[in-house]
């Protein structure tokens, strides 16, 4: 009895913290996620108020949290806007591999801790977060911007290599051979593309099986079978966001959309556990020694991110300003790297601590860079030029709005 009130008594004071916390961030106009690292940090072992009482009911949330996050990420997209993106937008996909995860993994070899950590640290410096982008992009008006598709399809084609890097990295951390891997990724493969052709071609049966004119009935549905599969997907190995990203990308039309709904409040909760239970999981004494490294990796990162962004603009035929707009754009980092650096902390420590100082750095910095890339690229251009700026520069480009 004493042990349950104890309990309560300390989630209680967690979750009244992280609505505290998310009013301040809205009102300020950033992500509310380093708030949420902090408070983790404040509470956990090492911090300022060690709770001990809610560690297993916050480790249990935060897994849920981590399915949500990826099912409602699935439920924005259908099968075949997933396939055009695949398409279309490949080779910026294969830039930013390429200019993102490289620093990660060399960073991580630089620091001594080995190929494993270098895996799971080539993804935490990879991955853009699509949370905190869409809401600078919603807070900037840039919705309509003809970049914005470009900087959402690089997105997109990040959220689908996913898919395909989270059930490696498991398989990595887990000690599998090159044949227990190669056996995961098949798996992974065989499930994503059969998940993509039963969306394609049968999507409307499913959505329709699924579908209730109940809400309620709906929530208890679309959860259920989320929860399930993503266990079966744990089972397998191929992980259990992968199972809840595919479930969402299943759904579509009406269900799809009420299902986000209903879904949105749990989402925020449990993903707000989910952030908080990585603070708690982190001593606050493990980031000194990891701040200039995480300070140097975010710096080199926000310019190799700047270049994809350009790059992608630049190959849909987007001038000026929209290249370094869509670079700015896609800088901050938060819930698929803090997703990576929590599945590997068991295997390498120290990517936790060194994880967590990054994102807290890119999640602020995201924010600016996506309101100030443009402005200072234009300065600096025009500080180079000889030649007066034009004065058809004042009024920008209907293109560019």
């Amino acid at each position: 009895m004493h042990n349950t009130a104890t309990m309560l008594i300390e989630l209680g004071a967690i979750i009244l913290t992280l609505g505290l916390l998310g009013r301040l961030a809205g009102r300020v106009g950033f992500s509310p996620v380093p708030l949420y690292l902090l408070a983790g940090l404040a509470f956990g072992q090492g911090g300022l108020l060690p709770l001990r009482a809610v560690e297993e009911f916050t480790a249990v949330g935060a897994e849920i949290g981590v399915v949500l996050l990826l099912l409602m990420l699935g439920l924005e997209y259908s099968a075949s806007e997933l396939v055009t993106n695949l398409r279309t937008q490949y080779p910026s996909g294969a830039v930013d591999f390429v200019l993102n995860a490289v620093p990660g993994a060399v960073a991580a070899f630089a620091l001594g801790w080995g190929p494993v950590a270098a895996v799971a640290l080539a993804g935490v410096t990879w991955i853009s977060s699509s949370g905190v982008i869409a809401k600078v992009l919603g807070d900037l008006r840039r919705l309509g911007n003809r970049e914005t598709p470009v900087v959402l399809g690089v997105l997109v084609i990040e959220d689908l290599a996913m898919a395909v890097y989270l059930p490696i990295l498991t398989a990595v951390l887990a000690g599998a051979g090159l044949a227990g891997g190669s056996v995961t990724l098949l798996i992974a493969l065989g499930t994503v593309g059969a998940v993509l052709y039963l969306a394609l071609r049968h999507g409307r049966l499913i959505s329709r099986a699924v579908s209730s004119d109940n809400a309620e009935m709906l929530l208890l549905v679309v959860l259920g079978l989320t929860l399930l599969v993503a266990g079966v997907a744990q089972e397998l190995q191929v992980s259990a966001a992968v199972g809840a990203f595919l479930v969402g990308i299943a759904l579509s039309g009406e269900v799809a959309e009420g299902a986000s709904n209903l879904l949105t409040p749990l989402r925020d909760l449990f993903a707000a556990v989910f952030f908080v239970f990585f603070g708690l999981s982190t001593d606050p004494a493990d980031i000194p020694p990891v701040l200039v490294p995480a300070l140097l990796l975010a710096i080199v990162t926000t310019c190799t991110k700047v270049a994809t962004g350009w790059y992608a603009a630049r190959r849909a035929g987007i001038k000026g300003g929209g290249r370094w707009r869509a670079g700015g754009t896609l800088v901050a980092r938060g819930e698929f790297s803090i997703v990576i650096a929590g599945l590997a902390v068991g295997v390498e420590p120290r990517i936790g601590p060194l994880a967590t100082a990054y994102v807290l750095i890119l999640v602020v910095a995201g924010p600016l860079t996506a309101r100030w890339t443009e402005p200072l690229a234009r300065r600096l251009t025009d500080g180079r030029s000889k030649t007066p700026p034009q004065p058809e520069r004042a009024t920008p480009e209907p293109a560019q709005v």
